[in-house]
């Protein structure tokens, strides 16, 4: 089956419908598969958010590379158990400017590469930002505050930001896990992980605690947060194109986590 052909105008028609305006701070998760056939591939989309921000706008990805967490939690299943210790002691150390991205999608792995992107040091959890917050947004980003209150997600809240959803879900909207963090609920718990990185110019199999989140809720909040909110939407191709105030969802979500959550 052919897909639709996607024009760079095309996609700057659909961001304008979608509401997205000069001097945005935008969150973006992208399919790229989703939309069509894009001319130009991701290359063109991260053309047309930048331009569609402007000088005084940030475009931020999500940029993880959560490989580069322990195999007992389940990232590396392609292996046995019998693996596990080899590759605690050489999975290579996170280098923000080699580390590639494991599942963000086509165009978060070339943003982060982008001339001018800036991407933050956390090992598994990094983003990547570009244009005029992108430093402060990634500025940083600790080992155990991946998604909580000064972490680039919750920098987000401070500058009044906006989720644009493009072809996927509410499960690959990281702005939720800020809500997480905020949200006090019974079962909510920390976990301890442990990622390779770089300390004192040695390779080292890092320990840290962190808030245990697993998102397998979020599609429901979006459902329930879209009933509720006005989200602008718009067509690209085969995609649907949402945009969102990022406060406007982190608030809901805490509600109705200590709501429904046990």
């Amino acid at each position: 089956m052919e897909k639709p052909l996607i024009l760079k105008s095309d996609v700057q028609k659909a961001l304008a419908q979608a509401g997205v305006r000069q001097g945005q701070v935008l969150m973006v998760h992208t399919s790229l598969g989703s939309i069509g056939y894009v001319c130009g591939g991701a290359q063109t989309i991260i053309e047309a958010l930048i331009e569609a921000v402007g000088p005084e706008g940030t475009i931020m990805m999500p940029t993880q590379s959560w490989k580069n967490l322990d195999p007992e939690t389940g990232v590396h299943w392609e292996v046995g158990v019998e693996s596990y210790q080899a590759i605690r002691e050489h999975w290579p150390p996170y280098d923000k400017a080699l580390t590639p991205t494991n599942t963000m999608g086509a165009v978060a792995e070339m943003f982060r590469q982008w001339p001018g992107a800036v991407r933050s040091d956390h090992p598994a959890r990094s983003v990547a930002a570009f244009g005029k917050e992108a430093a402060y947004l990634t500025k940083d980003h600790d080992l155990s505050n991946i998604f909580g209150e000064g972490s680039p997600i919750g920098k987000l809240y401070e500058l009044d930001a906006f989720v644009l959803l493009i072809g996927v879900g509410y499960d690959k909207n990281t702005s939720l896990h800020l809500a997480d963090a905020r949200a006090v609920y019974g079962s909510k718990h920390l976990c301890t992980e442990h990622s390779a990185v770089m300390e004192n110019g040695k390779r080292v199999w890092k320990a840290y605690d962190t808030l245990f989140v697993d998102g397998e809720d979020f599609e429901q909040i979006g459902c329930a947060f879209e009933t509720a909110h006005p989200v602008q939407k718009a067509t690209l191709g085969n995609a649907c194109l949402r945009l969102m105030r990022q406060r406007e969802l982190v608030d809901f979500a805490v509600e109705w986590i200590e709501q429904n959550r046990p």
